[in-house]
């Protein structure tokens, strides 16, 4: 009886400790701060609504027109900072891609942090390109109606005709080296084969055999730690994420029934679940607090709006 009396006095007080110390943080706002940022305060408390019902740590990183870059590992960093480590942690993320290996760093950081236990992305809306291999890294991806996942054929910045730089597909470009080759070797005097095949660079052309290359490991090495670390087809899953004849378009969506088919592991959500309509929610609320070119990195202790810094 003493033991029991002893941990009820000892819970009270724990209990009056943490009234006190979020009373304490309250009162130190100023009524004018907390005017000014009850935007942010809201999200928040959206958070760790979700973090109760779903039993993960929530971050979030929210970008609007910016592409995921090796910068991001700072902000990253500080989302991860008041996380212990083997805590479940779930990432939302909404990102059109970016830079391949930052995506990888950022997964690489979360599961270091999550050890054994678990770690899942829910995708509110997009999670493209170098997006989808971040989604590869996780043991689950949560999706719903207006979820939706990319291609993850590489992309190469190149000048074009006129020396501007601009983004191109790898494969494109090594598809119409094959086509202008090919046309010379069956006809050598194929006058409008040769003006084309001159417009190609070789030093490119081994850039987009080097990118695809590297997309194709990157899959393969993210599914054996993250979806399929307890086993599956990692080389077949990575080959149709990469396939432009399947996916033609590298802006074309794989909804969650073309990423359940390819065998990628999904948790699915109905659009009108609770859980997924506060995940909506806050997705919403994000977008709305940062600008066309700034990205948003979030948790229920952390907000970092941080502008675009390049390409």
């Amino acid at each position: 009886m003493t033991e029991d009396l002893t941990s009820n006095e000892e819970a009270d007080q724990q209990g009056t400790e943490d009234a006190s110390a979020t009373n304490a943080a309250s009162s130190a706002r100023t009524p004018l701060y907390a005017a000014s940022n009850s935007e942010r305060y809201h999200r928040q408390d959206l958070i760790k609504d979700i973090q109760k019902e779903s039993e993960f740590r929530l971050i979030c990183y929210v970008s609007s027109g910016c592409r995921i870059e090796h910068n991001d590992v700072l902000q990253f960093r500080d989302l991860l900072h008041r996380i212990g480590d083997g805590e479940n942690i779930e990432l939302l993320v909404h990102t059109r891609g970016g830079d391949i290996d930052a995506a990888e760093r950022l997964v690489l950081m979360i599961r270091e942090k999550v050890g054994d236990a678990a770690f899942r992305i829910v995708v509110p809306h997009l999670a493209k390109s170098a997006g989808t291999l971040m989604v590869l890294g996780a043991d689950t991806v949560v999706m719903s109606d207006t979820s939706e996942l990319g291609p993850i054929d590489p992309q190469v910045f190149i000048p074009d005709s006129t020396g501007t730089l601009r983004w191109v597909a790898a494969q494109n470009y090594l598809d119409a080296f094959k086509t202008h080759a090919d046309a010379l070797n069956d006809d050598p005097g194929n006058l409008p084969a040769e003006i084309m095949f001159r417009k190609l660079d070789p030093v490119v052309h081994q850039r987009c055999i080097a990118a695809k290359k590297r997309s194709r490991s990157l899959a393969e090495d993210l599914l054996k730690r993250g979806m399929f670390r307890d086993g599956g087809n990692w080389t077949a899953t990575a080959d149709r994420l990469i396939d432009t004849e399947e996916w033609q378009a590298h802006s074309q969506g794989i909804s969650l029934h073309d990423a359940t088919e390819i065998g990628l592991r999904v948790e699915r959500i109905k659009p009108q679940d609770d859980l997924w309509q506060k995940y909506w929610r806050l997705y919403c609320l994000q977008r709305l607090a940062i600008g066309d070119n700034e990205k948003l990195f979030e948790s229920d202790y952390v907000s970092l709006p941080t502008p675009c810094r390049g390409a």
